[in-house]
Order: C-alpha cells, then structure tokens, then sequence
C-alpha cells in the first residue's frame, strides 16, 4: 500500500486520527509542566485540497467534507461529540482562516496550533521536497523543529525529549511491505528507551492479517497500557480496498479509552460507507 498523504489528507482515516490526537494534546496541557511532540513521518505539514493530489481521489469529501462542508461550517452532531471534537475542528476552522474548507492540517500543523508557549514540537519527514515545505511552514518559528531524517531512525534516537513528557506520533506512509513489522520492532525499542512517554500508533486497515500480526506482536511484547482503538467504513476484510483507521495507544491518558469510545460511536454513522462500517475500543494489555 502506497499512502502518499497529499492523495488521502482529510479522509476518514484522519479525521479519525486526528480528533484522537488532539484529544491527547488537549488531556497533555492539564498539566503545567511542558511537553515535547515528536513526529516521526510528518509530511508537509499543511494539506492544499484544491491540489492535483487531493482533486485526484476526492477523499477528504467523506472524511472532513462530511463534518465541515465546503462552506466550512459544522454540521450539527449529537452529544458528546461536539464537547470532543472541539479541538480538532477548531484547528481545522483555523487552518482555513474561519472560511471556506480548502486546507486540511497535518499532525504537525494541528499540534502546533494546539500546544501552549513553553511546549515544543519535533515534527521529522525524510522526503527532501516534503521536509522543505515542512521546514518553510514553520520557519522562524522557535517552538518547531523540522528535521529532515528518516522517521525509524528519528524514533530510536529522539527518546526520551529532555521534558520527560509528551507524545510521540508514528504514523508511517506504508510503502515498503514489512512496514507493520518495522512499526512493532521500532515502538518496542522507543518504549523500553522511554516507557513513561505516550505512543499513537497508526496503521492502515486492509491486510488483516499484518494487522491482528501486530496486535499479537504488541500483546507478547508484554508493555503494559496497550489501547486499540479501530474505525473502519465499509466491510474489513476486503485487501483489495483501505478500509478502515487503527490507532494503537501506549500510556494513553485516564479516561481517555471512554473519549475513544464516544468518539468513534459518533463518528461511525457520519463516516460510513455502507452497513459494513464499525469501530471498536479494546485493551490489547491492561495496567499490567
């Protein structure tokens, strides 16, 4: 699966994500002391949906497209949703200047909008003309870091942050095929490095079998605090289509499994295909 993100940014897949992500920002600045975000396969940051790329697949139509329309306003949602998402949509409403719906942000741009004064962010892309857009969309700005290295090497070396504190996003482009693989053995050396810090794991709903391979790999690990948490709109177990979002958190915060619940419960109906749609909320580990 090639997943070059100008072609998929602001479908459901991240509208999912996303509204995960901000929910653990916003659960993050509870708390005075600092934090770090470090993002290991950033992209460019920001996401032009009147682009080639994005005109090509249409997708952020029934992601984003179906909770702002193209005029930018929300649709009305039912409770709690509109308390959760919040944050999320209030990001995206910025990115567009409060108007029209033709820009989608990136994790990086969404934390940074996010994130207080004394938090940073690490936002890491390898691609060398992605990492200039990345870089010239936060230039001069001293809570930012773009770095131009590759992600899996980004996440052996940059835990722990000195904060002692904060998020790291790994959330790969899945184009090489021992990509769930390389995703297991790179959080398991991050976490024994860093195990007090929070992990979003992403990974692309179409081959099942990699994906129970990792949820597998994740329980024997034996790390503790394992959250799955999966959205997908159409039937699972169709390889030829992406058919669904799975995020896998490590550390989440408290209460943060009950948010996910509500979250995806909502957002299923709104973002579904067909019948088949679904989500699921489980702990691959507990506390211990």
């Amino acid at each position: 699966m090639n997943y070059r993100h100008a072609y998929h940014a602001g479908n459901f897949a991240d509208v999912m994500k996303h509204a995960i992500l901000a929910r653990i920002v916003e659960h993050l600045k509870a708390k005075e002391k600092p934090f770090r975000v470090i993002d290991t396969h950033a992209g460019v940051g920001l996401y032009d949906l009147s682009a080639d790329e994005a005109l090509k697949t249409g997708e952020w139509h029934g992601g984003i497209g179906r909770l702002l329309g193209e005029d930018g306003r929300r649709i009305p949602l039912p409770a709690p949703l509109p308390e959760l998402l919040s944050p999320y949509l209030e990001a995206v409403a910025a990115a567009n200047g409060g108007g029209s719906l033709m820009a989608y942000p990136g994790p990086p741009w969404l934390v940074r909008h996010l994130i207080r004064r004394t938090d940073r962010l690490t936002a890491v892309e390898l691609h060398p003309q992605d990492h200039a857009a990345l870089a010239a969309l936060f230039a001069g700005d001293t809570q930012v870091k773009a770095i131009e290295l590759d992600g899996w090497l980004a996440l052996s070396s940059f835990v722990p942050p000195k904060e002692r504190r904060g998020l790291v996003l790994i959330d790969p482009p899945f184009e090489e095929r021992d990509e769930f693989e390389t995703l297991l053995a790179g959080f398991v050396r991050a976490y024994r490095k860093w195990p007090t810090g929070i992990y979003a794991l992403w990974y692309p709903i179409k081959n099942i079998a990699a994906a129970t391979a990792l949820r597998r790999g994740l329980h024997e690990s034996g790390i503790p605090k394992l959250l799955a948490a999966e959205l997908w709109v159409r039937e699972r177990a169709t390889p030829d289509r992406f058919n669904g979002s799975g995020l896998i958190l490590a550390n989440p915060p408290w209460r943060l499994d009950e948010e996910a619940k509500a979250l995806l419960a909502g957002l299923m109906p709104i973002l579904a295909d067909d019948a088949g749609a679904g989500w699921s909320v489980e702990w691959i580990r507990g506390e211990t």
